[in-house]
């Protein structure tokens, strides 16, 4: 599962495995920056980039993307915007199902509560996801908390019960077997 927190300065970008129990592994974390003083279509270019080399390293099934709303400032949800077809355009070259969440679905799903701070969010994901430290900065929890969300909410279940697994997704599954016998 790719979560994709859309952004043009940073596009945070995490992977994670999430079994049938809803328990979950990370596989990647990261964050996707384009310079501010490059042509629109160079920063957009990078964020492709960046998003396609984390699909071929890590062959998720399914790509969340954090839903673009209003927002007061109209050059930020631009970029935004931007960002975010480049992901679903992305998933849907590569034949990939993808999916958008709303900023608060994401922080209801991984926090019980549809109007957390982003400090419980980022707490909460380091938890779900047994971390030693908050993943930073921001972005990269939030696109960690979108693939969680769009897991626990049904969107995973192709990707961990279907016939196509890919080899960290069925090594996942074989170790959770394990662990239930």
């Amino acid at each position: 599962m790719l979560g994709i927190d859309p952004g043009l300065t940073r596009c945070g970008v995490g992977v994670v495995d999430v079994a049938s129990d809803r328990s979950a592994r990370l596989v990647h974390v990261g964050v996707v920056r384009s310079d501010p003083g490059e042509p629109i279509e160079r920063r957009l270019a990078t964020i492709a980039a960046g998003i396609r080399a984390v699909i071929d390293e890590h062959a998720p099934a399914v790509v969340a993307v954090e839903r673009v709303f209003s927002q007061h400032n109209r050059q930020s949800v631009m970029g935004t915007a931007q960002a975010s077809g480049i992901a679903l355009l992305i998933a849907g070259e590569r034949g990939l199902a993808a999916a958008t969440h709303t900023p608060t679905e994401v922080k209801a799903a991984v926090t019980g509560y549809g109007a957390a701070d982003k400090r419980q969010v980022q707490l909460m994901v380091a938890r779900i996801l047994r971390l030693d430290e908050i993943p930073q900065p921001a972005d990269a929890a939030d696109a960690l908390a979108l693939a969680l969300c769009h897991a626990w909410r049904g969107g995973g279940q192709a990707a961990t019960t279907g016939a196509q697994l890919t080899p960290a997704q069925r090594a996942w599954a074989d170790a959770e077997r394990l662990a239930r016998r």
